[in-house]
């Protein structure tokens, strides 16, 4: 079959624009394949599986008897070093769990806030 003359600019245009509006989608608009949304679904509940988690991990330290040693080491450790400080005080060790948790142990490191200064005891009073 022969298609006539006039039509072959049409679908050289039609041709063009769907490999342009694809690319500008791709780049620009947002679009993602599915892998990519996947991908993105599952570290999003990942991330918020661990933000879950901090509390429970900050009750951990805060009813451990050794809670003030800990910090100690936990301090004392260099910095890439503490949070295999806090996986071994065993407070990112989840109940139900066998093992610690590696982006929990990171997540509640950072709530523990370790680089402020030693708490003050509770019965100290501020005359300020």
């Amino acid at each position: 079959m022969k298609t006539p003359e006039w039509l072959k600019p049409g679908i050289y245009g039609a041709l063009i624009g769907a490999v342009f509006v694809g690319v500008v989608g791709f780049t620009w608009g947002g679009w993602v394949t599915g892998g990519t949304a996947n991908d993105r679904a599952m570290a999003m509940s990942r991330d918020d599986v661990v933000a879950s988690m901090v509390p429970v991990c900050l009750d951990m330290a805060r009813s451990d008897p050794a809670r003030a040693a800990t910090l100690a080491t936990i301090r004392t450790a260099s910095t890439y070093q503490r949070r295999d400080a806090l996986m071994a005080a065993g407070w990112a060790t989840m109940p139900g769990t066998d093992a610690p948790d590696r982006d929990i142990a990171q997540a509640c490191l950072a709530a523990l806030d370790v680089d402020r200064s030693p708490e003050r005891a509770e019965s100290a009073v501020d005359e300020g």
